[in-house]
């Protein structure tokens, strides 16, 4: 028999319960934990963009012939929404520059609307006891997909270098897509996240291993504005992606080895060095790149595609000694330093050589 019913609730009459008593947020097998000040900030914009949070569970019970609500899962996010309501925070620039520093209080009329208007989802248990409460929270957490690496970084940090990273990950989502670099299904677990966060970090902290993200999302967890070199490392990604995409259409990119993710951060890097020394590829040529040359580039980027092809599919190839230790970090520890660092070098003497 269903023991719950889906509803929605305003956020004003989340605030509603709470001013007369009729809302209990301290169930006592609630998980207890305290949100960071921009774990609340990411909450707060997350509403006034109008973005869909998970739901909240409650029960419902008659209590001198009123209703009081528990909150039995989703508690943090109501006491979030009430302290800042209340004057307790205000967002971060990271998050929002448009209402950073603002209290509730002092917000335009129209946005205060949309924030008491925004609609929370919520499933609603009726006549539930505790030993079947607890059923719940089993069943639900049986379902629970495990958390990949850059999931597990996405719940710990949202500081303005993930942010940035995030968001220059959606920017070219359909390049993503249509050239072959990550399917639907790398996407679904945040491929493109990892992807920006790994070229964002050559950009910003030069040509290092992927291990390294977490490291960075770290180093700029506290910044409320964003640093120097992150907004330059922002810069810098979307000239290069200009320039990527000058060298290959995206369906021209898919039928090359370029659209391989090891293969794309070389061409990425390279294209970015090209255009500004990179940390990290001090050592390597700097082949011109402009509109001028971007014919030139494209020609021995598509020969060393070929060729790499060749090499590697036909036994009886013979393969010269420099294209040897390329292949291998083509094929092994693809995301080590040494081997991204040593691909580089390779890409850009061959096309300096070329043109």
């Amino acid at each position: 028999m269903k023991t719950f019913d889906a509803r929605a609730y305003s956020i004003a009459d989340f605030l509603e319960w709470s001013n007369n008593g009729l809302l209990d947020l301290s169930p006592k097998f609630q998980r207890r934990g305290v949100w960071t000040r921009a774990a609340k900030s990411y909450l707060i914009d997350t509403i006034i963009r109008g973005k869909p949070m998970p739901k909240v569970l409650l029960t419902q019970e008659l209590l001198d012939k009123k209703n009081v609500r528990t909150v039995i899962d989703g508690q943090q996010r109501i006491r979030t929404i009430i302290e800042f309501v209340a004057g307790g925070f205000t967002v971060l620039k990271a998050h929002n520059a448009q209402f950073a520093g603002v209290h509730f209080a002092d917000l335009d009329e129209d946005i205060k609307t949309t924030i008491l208007q925004y609609e929370v989802g919520v499933d609603l248990l009726y006549n539930v006891s505790l030993s079947e409460m607890l059923d719940i929270f089993a069943r639900i957490n049986t379902y629970s997909v495990t958390l990949n690496r850059q999931e597990q970084l996405n719940a710990k940090y949202l500081g303005v270098f993930k942010i940035s990273a995030y968001e220059l990950g959606h920017a070219y989502i359909s390049y993503i897509l249509d050239g072959g670099i990550l399917t639907e299904k790398q996407i679904s677990r945040m491929g493109e996240a990892q992807l920006a966060s790994d070229l964002l970090v050559a950009m910003v902290d030069g040509v290092q291993t992927i291990k390294n993200i977490e490291r960075l999302y770290k180093k700029f967890e506290s910044f409320e504005v964003a640093p120097a070199q992150v907004e330059e490392g922002v810069v810098r990604y979307h000239k290069a992606m200009k320039f990527v995409g000058a060298l290959y259409k995206a369906e021209e990119l898919a039928s090359t080895n370029w659209s391989r993710p090891h293969w794309f951060y070389t061409l990425f890097t390279c294209v970015a060095h090209a255009l500004e020394p990179i940390k990290g590829l001090e050592a390597c040529p700097r082949p011109k790149l402009s509109a001028q040359t971007v014919l030139q580039w494209r020609s021995s980027l598509d020969e060393l595609s070929a060729l790499y092809t060749e090499y590697t599919e036909d036994e009886d190839a013979e393969v010269p000694n420099p294209w040897l230790r390329f292949i291998n970090y083509a094929q092994r520890r693809t995301t080590d330093t040494e081997a991204r660092v040593e691909r580089a070098r390779f890409v850009l003497s061959k096309i300096e050589d070329d043109t």
